[in-house]
């Protein structure tokens, strides 16, 4: 892997924070847990650097302890260096306050950004979920001569369903003709996956005239504003990609990872997902447990009934108890003879012997951090 001094990332982590308020209640987008092991924030992340990018700032915003816990010094993502690594940036508004969206946040940050001596900058979000080499768009970036590259992929669009999802229309050569945002359609259509690529000089320009105007939104006042009169070009992301959009989008994205092949589009040998080492014990399973189609995560032990289910690291599953398609966070502790099914239970929660829960594919059951029933 080289590594890309001409580019810097950056990552909005708390971006739609709101489409699942329930888990980010006590953090950020970024650092929701996924997939038994990771965090949201992993993602992009190791994009960056899988793609030689090697200065990343990530641009915080509330409840961001659990983030800057899981970061540390970027060690984990080799990014704790002398010359760029990782950066954490202040959350605040220039006008006082938490910033109202992208371009007041880049407004706040700028100096960080200045400082930079990266000729491009590429943008991302936390509530998308992939795997991409960022090289290839870099270099159609370059060619083409476009002012902003927008990465989309094409997937199914609910307008009953998903939120914050821009779709792109674009002509046979690939240029934006327009924007939409949430449009009240339904089918295959190009998403943006909220990643984009822009000059340096160009994101300056625009986040000045930002603050001048009193404007924050990225979308709305740059994407959508034909009169900027700026060359926008899509680029097609052809791997599999999840939006996280609700509670009821993150339980079907965690449940999709028991499909090997979807596993297998996720986490590829050559682009490897990095994330926070626990250096827990392995898996204790108990002579009356059994597993089946689920994600067990280091450190559990199980001894009841285990099926179709992601459990994180160090939950714990008491005798005689019967768990079925759910997602048990960190640290959970289910107590003997329960029956669970459909469930989400957040970091820490106690559930006591003898207890039935049930929820529903399209409404899981969301026990909150710490929560005891």
């Amino acid at each position: 892997m080289s590594v890309n001094y001409n580019v810097l990332g950056l990552i909005f982590a708390s971006m739609h924070d709101t489409s699942v308020s329930e888990i980010t209640e006590h953090r950020t987008m970024g650092s929701i847990p996924f997939g038994g092991r990771y965090r949201l924030i992993d993602f992009p992340l190791s994009n960056f650097v899988n793609s030689g990018i090697s200065s990343v700032g990530v641009i915080t915003k509330a409840n961001y302890g659990s983030l800057l816990d899981h970061l540390g010094s970027g060690r984990d993502w080799d990014l704790a260096r002398k010359n760029g690594g990782l950066c954490l940036l202040p959350p605040y508004s220039q006008n006082g306050g938490m910033y109202k969206g992208r371009l007041d946040a880049l407004a706040n940050i700028w100096s960080y950004v200045e400082h930079s001596k990266a000729q491009y900058v590429v943008l991302a979000n936390c509530d998308v979920v992939t795997t991409i080499d960022l090289n290839p768009a870099l270099i159609q970036h370059k060619k083409s001569e476009a002012d902003i590259t927008l990465i989309y992929g094409r997937g199914y669009y609910d307008d009953e369903k998903n939120k914050n999802t821009a779709i792109l229309q674009l002509d046979e050569e690939n240029i934006v003709n327009d924007v939409l945002l949430n449009p009240r359609m339904k089918g295959e259509f190009n998403q943006w996956l909220e990643m984009l690529i822009i000059s340096k000089d160009l994101l300056k320009q625009i986040v000045f005239e930002s603050v001048s105007k009193s404007t924050f939104s990225f979308t709305r006042e740059v994407l959508q504003n034909k009169e900027c009169g700026y060359k926008i070009m899509g680029y097609e992301h052809k791997e599999m990609f999840m939006r996280i959009d609700s509670k009821e989008s993150y339980f079907a994205a965690n449940k999709r990872l028991l499909d090997s092949d979807a596993r297998k589009a996720l986490f590829k040998p050559k682009m490897p997902v990095y994330t926070k080492v626990g250096d827990n014990a392995p898996v204790k399973y108990g002579l009356e447990s059994s597993i089946k189609n689920s994600l067990i995560a280091d450190g559990c032990i199980i001894e009841g009934t285990v099926e179709n289910s992601i459990l994180f690291r160090g939950v714990k599953v008491g005798k005689g108890t019967v768990i079925k398609d759910s997602v048990i966070m960190q640290g959970a502790v289910i107590g003997n003879n329960c029956k669970l099914s459909e469930i989400i239970t957040d970091k820490n929660v106690e559930i006591r012997s003898d207890k039935i829960l049930n929820g529903s594919e399209t409404y899981p059951v969301y026990i909150k951090k710490n929560g005891r029933i």
